[in-house]
């Protein structure tokens, strides 16, 4: 198949070129669905005469209808899809870039998902779709998983399909809430992964960024002892990986606080440490949940990123923990890529 494929590339190119855009025509509908051109259009930057031409070819082919309320995918457009997406990882070559980075990075696994971040938001949703039928796979008899707050984490337990696994298992957020929204912490995205799985929950209430005084009285309350010992044994993590400055802000740190990290050159943020490129800690915040010493304990450990401001933090986060498997967007692995050559 690959033969065959560096033919067409090489006879037709524009054939491939074709094909990415219907596919992520297809994409951009489905997780918008219904949506009409002119949204869709804006959506993924194309004019609404493009976006006329193939949704009309896309509807003649039976794979989208469309209605007053807007665009919908067909029951064949979903299956169409799903090929698609193995499909155009093998057009873009990514599992040969997925083991130049593994290799490079000298971690266990890297997995690239078709698209780039940057220039299609809806990447996202295929990142929680691939992460979650992997994470899925991983889960066994009586294991206890973690995971964390933030946006893309919240993709991954959406993207899961309600289904008792049969499986005896726990998962427990791996620290405390960040920011307002509830919606992306941990507590509720633990909670809705195990629910969705027909597996069990406990919750860490606590939040994630305290004062030393707050943390101390904390940490000596017994129902926070208890899950702090449990997150010490987690044989399953799966995180979002952030940004220092990012990170920084969200967690209101100070004018001073930044000042630190700029001048330590801190590009990653994960468990409320900040890193340089090298996995220096560059400071460390009050935090309660997991602790580095029980990052690099885990068995398994799954970091999840898109776009490509994150190649620098992914660098970092690899040099902490060799067993570990890197979820992220085809534009984050070239720009990754070009960071590390």
């Amino acid at each position: 198949m690959n033969d065959i494929l560096e033919v067409q590339k090489k006879v037709i190119p524009e054939m491939i070129e074709l094909l990415e855009k219907r596919y992520n025509i297809l994409r951009s509908i489905y997780f918008s669905q219904p949506i009409g051109r002119r949204t869709l259009a804006n959506s993924l930057e194309l004019g609404e005469r493009v976006i006329r031409t193939e949704t009309t070819m896309l509807r003649e082919s039976r794979l989208i209808d469309i209605d007053s309320s807007g665009m919908k995918l067909t029951d064949e457009g979903i299956d169409i899809l799903n090929s698609l997406q193995d499909f155009m990882h093998d057009v873009k070559g990514l599992s040969d870039l997925e083991k130049t980075i593994a290799d490079q990075l000298n971690i266990k696994k890297v997995i690239i998902v078709p698209g780039i971040y940057d220039e299609d938001s809806c990447v996202v949703k295929d990142i929680g779709k691939i992460a979650s039928l992997f994470v899925k796979k991983q889960l066994f008899e009586g294991c206890i998983a973690g995971i964390t707050g933030g946006t893309t984490m919240y993709e991954v337990v959406e993207a899961l399909q309600s289904t008792d696994i049969n499986k005896s298992f726990l998962i427990v957020p791996a620290r405390g809430g960040v920011g307002a929204n509830l919606e992306i912490q941990a507590n509720n995205i633990a909670a809705t992964f195990a629910r969705k799985l027909g597996g069990e929950y406990k919750l860490l209430q606590a939040p994630d960024n305290v004062n030393k005084e707050a943390f101390e009285s904390l940490v000596r309350l017994p129902e926070i002892q208890e899950l702090v010992e449990i997150i010490k044994k987690l044989d399953i993590l799966m995180f979002g990986i952030g940004r220092a400055d990012k990170m920084a802000k969200r967690r209101n740190l100070s004018n001073e606080q930044f000042e630190e990290l700029e001048k330590g050159n801190a590009v990653a943020e994960a468990f409320g440490y900040y890193f340089d490129i090298d996995a220096n800690i560059i400071r460390e915040s009050n935090t309660i949940g997991l602790q580095l010493d029980d990052f690099k304990k885990i068995k398994l450990a799954i970091g999840v990123a898109c776009g490509k401001e994150k190649a620098e933090a992914m660098m970092a986060i690899s040099r902490l923990k060799k067993d570990l498997v890197l979820i992220m967007d085809e534009g984050a692995a070239r720009a990754l890529l070009d960071k590390l050559f």
